[in-house]
């Protein structure tokens, strides 16, 4: 159980560091506004992963840490308006980044089977997310000028 702790920890802050870049760099919310809540999400969801491998029942662990957010943030909760100011200042979409980064290295199960890659894997997916970043804005201007919206 040790174990896994350390390793949801050390993911999570990855992620989390992740997204306080991309949170400043995408949303222009400072690193410190965003760290309280980044932090409390990171403790929320380690809490609700060992209450999913602790209790009996089998309950996927995403319940349990829904349940510790909904509760930690209903009004009238102590420390809630604390909970809801501080998590409010972590943009949900740079959240989904490091999120599904992390999942789709998760479904080849293993960081050295990614890291056996190399550079040059890393240089392609970016060459890849940056051209269907490109493609899809490119398709959008053409379809918004059309329909003269812009």
């Amino acid at each position: 159980m040790l174990k896994n702790i350390q390793e949801w920890t050390l993911v999570f802050t990855i992620i989390g560091f992740i997204t306080i870049v991309g949170n400043w760099i995408g949303y222009n919310i400072m690193p410190t506004q965003a760290i309280p809540g980044m932090l409390l999400l990171i403790l929320m969801s380690i809490i609700g992963l060992a209450l999913g491998e602790i209790l009996p029942f089998k309950i996927p662990a995403i319940v349990y840490i829904s349940i510790i957010a909904i509760v930690a943030s209903i009004p009238g909760v102590p420390g809630s308006d604390y909970v809801v100011k501080w998590t409010s200042e972590v943009n949900l979409l740079a959240l989904t980044t490091p999120i599904l980064a992390y999942a789709g290295v998760a479904i080849g199960r293993s960081w050295a089977d990614f890291a056996k890659l190399g550079w040059r894997s890393l240089i392609v997916g970016t060459l890849v997310l940056f051209g269907t970043y490109l493609g899809s804005a490119v398709i959008a201007e053409i379809i918004l000028r059309v329909q003269g919206v812009i």
